[in-house]
């Protein structure tokens, strides 16, 4: 049976949806089935629409990219979560999806799966690492097995050398750069190899 990788992210204006995007076709080099998978928005059309960028990556992903269910986890042997930064935290899109995962962490759907994150943030000092550290405290109670890409590929220093998994540093402009985009695809490598390994 082939690992099967749910990639669910939350994107504002784009950035982690591209990295999503890497990450999941990371995965699929490798032979993985993947889902790509976006959150609910539940943020106000007035806040969305204040800010051109928000709406616009709405429109464009609303019929594009499927909303996450939580079948998609049950579905999944191993798990890439993304999130932009918010104060240092998981974005309050992201914490609703997971906190609806009681009935299956009672289960135990995740225990032993591998699981992986990234994010996105402002500013280079923006919280992307408390951020990473804050998803990963989900794979610790839901017993996964955490798999950050450390140091073990020459496109992570290439990309600022985070070793927790990738992030990118907005400021506000373009998308990730194309060093930031192959650091999310050795990223999305990496799980599916390690989720291969552990399937045997």
């Amino acid at each position: 049976m082939a690992v099967r990788v749910a990639v669910i992210y939350y994107s504002a204006t784009g950035n982690v949806h591209q990295l999503a995007q890497a990450v999941a076709q990371g995965a699929e080099s490798r032979d993985a089935d993947v889902r790509l998978r976006r959150v609910a928005e539940v943020a106000p059309d007035t806040a969305i629409d204040a800010n051109p960028a928000w709406r616009a990556h709405v429109d464009a992903t609303k019929d594009s990219v499927p909303e996450a269910t939580l079948e998609d986890l049950e579905w999944a042997t191993a798990y890439a979560f993304g999130t932009p930064t918010r104060f240092g935290n998981v974005s309050s899109q992201l914490k609703q999806f997971i906190d609806r995962t009681g009935q299956q962490w009672q289960a135990g759907v995740f225990h032993n799966k591998p699981a992986t994150s990234f994010t996105s943030a402002m500013n280079r000092h923006g919280g992307q690492e408390s951020t990473l550290l804050s998803v990963n405290n989900v794979f610790y109670h839901w017993g996964c097995i955490i798999v950050p890409p450390g140091y073990t590929d020459p496109s992570l220093f290439a990309a600022g050398g985070n070793p927790y998994g990738t992030s990118w540093p907005s400021g506000g402009g373009e998308g990730p750069d194309q060093a930031t985009l192959d650091a999310a695809h050795y990223q999305g490598r990496h799980l599916a190899d390690i989720a291969g390994q552990l399937r045997g």
